[in-house]
């Protein structure tokens, strides 16, 4: 569902996902692609990819956090050898 609104609406959906300093970086690259797409119109795509891919990393990290997480609290798998 972010993924939906940060296609939408790219601002708002960085927000909502607990990245405001993202969100303004959104907010002024959708204004000034707004504009600048009438002369190149890929631009367009340019904020909504920037919030995807935002998320996603975001979304990376916190996945990352709580294995290491889990793997400190509780050691290593069974059989695993480094």
């Amino acid at each position: 569902m972010i993924y939906f609104l940060a296609f939408f609406v790219p601002p708002l959906g960085l927000l909502l996902n607990g990245q405001p300093f993202a969100a303004i970086l959104s907010a002024i690259l959708w204004v000034i692609c707004f504009f600048a797409g009438f002369f190149f119109w890929p631009l367009w795509f340019l904020p909504s990819t920037h919030a995807i891919v935002a998320i996603m990393l975001r979304n990376d990290d916190r996945r990352h956090r709580e294995l290491v997480d889990a793997i400190e609290r509780h050691g290593p798998p069974p059989g695993w050898k480094p």
